[in-house]
């Protein structure tokens, strides 16, 4: 498995991160199976969420790594605060009770990823930043990142930041692409043209940014799953046709499609089956040509100018 610097720190991790938002409703021995398997396929970095499950997916991912031989050291463990009912916040005590209730769940003493998780209008950046500073002098979080913000957004939190956020988690997929259509249609009067992110694909290169694509499989907002869908005949039809050429998975080449971009996006799978995992995780070795991920591109509706 291939590894990816995050951001402009020293942490690195593998380029598929396993994402545990439906660990909830498993089993602990469940769940030490897929962290197993999941670390005997290469990947080291895994997403969590303090809604993930209401905290039940912290709990038994916690649980089931007690029961194997890998170490803690050897694991980069993200998670992700911010999402109440029916409101965002943002506020320095939410965060750092978040956090606090994040590691008492997960059993652990400190998380190596912290990331904000969708933007809060009301958001003080000053607030943030002294949480983020009390969190990083206690040990309890050594990087920082957030989820779905643009670019003003990122630039106005920076300000206050004593170390720049690492991380940028974003909808990317083969049929979720706002992130590069713009940057293909410039100057056009077409809808694809429109640039409703304000270009953070190119700001998080430029600042030197990791972003990792959530729902790579999905369509529309969880709408559901694109691969061995009627409703994408001409996309499952090339990705299928390159899958078996490439000898892999369609799910695999579905991550090998991002992984393809230069920006070096981290794809976060949220699979529970270990069989599928295993499966997803060969996209690491997959090497596409331009030729073939316009095609891909293409395939999914996408009309080049």
């Amino acid at each position: 498995m291939k590894k990816i610097q995050m951001g402009t720190s020293p942490l690195q991790g593998s380029e598929i991160s396993l994402g545990c938002m439906r660990m909830a409703g498993h089993t602990v021995e469940e769940v030490r199976t897929l962290i197993e398997v999941s670390h005997a396929a290469g990947i080291d970095f895994y997403d969590h969420a303090d809604i993930y499950g209401q905290g039940e997916s912290e709990i038994l991912f916690g649980q089931a790594l007690k029961g194997t031989s890998i170490q803690r050291e050897d694991l980069v463990i993200q998670t992700k605060c911010g999402i109440r009912p029916g409101f965002f916040d943002f506020s320095k005590e939410h965060i750092l009770t978040s956090v606090d209730k994040s590691l008492q769940r997960l059993g652990m003493d400190y998380v190596d990823v912290l990331l904000l998780h969708r933007p809060d209008t009301l958001m003080e950046p000053e607030e943030v930043a002294e949480a983020f500073r009390a969190l990083r002098e206690s040990g309890k979080v050594r990087y920082f990142g957030v989820s779905n913000q643009n670019p003003m957004q990122m630039a106005l939190l920076n300000r206050y930041l004593d170390e720049k956020i690492i991380i940028n988690q974003l909808q990317f997929s083969i049929t979720n692409t706002t992130m590069v259509d713009a940057g293909l249609n410039v100057n056009m009067e077409n809808a694809a043209a429109l640039n409703r992110d304000g270009s953070v694909l190119d700001y998080c290169r430029l600042e030197d940014i990791t972003i990792q694509a959530w729902s790579p499989f999905q369509y529309g907002f969880f709408e559901g799953v694109f691969l061995d869908n009627p409703k994408f005949p001409e996309l499952n039809k090339v990705v299928d046709r390159i899958a078996a050429e490439k000898g892999v998975t369609n799910s695999a080449l579905a991550v090998a499609w991002i992984l393809r971009h230069p920006a070096r996006i981290q794809t976060v799978v949220g699979t529970t089956n270990p069989e599928r995992l295993k499966g997803i995780c060969k996209a690491s070795d997959v090497e596409l040509t331009r030729q073939e991920w316009y095609e891909i591109y293409r395939a999914a509706g996408n009309i080049l100018p």
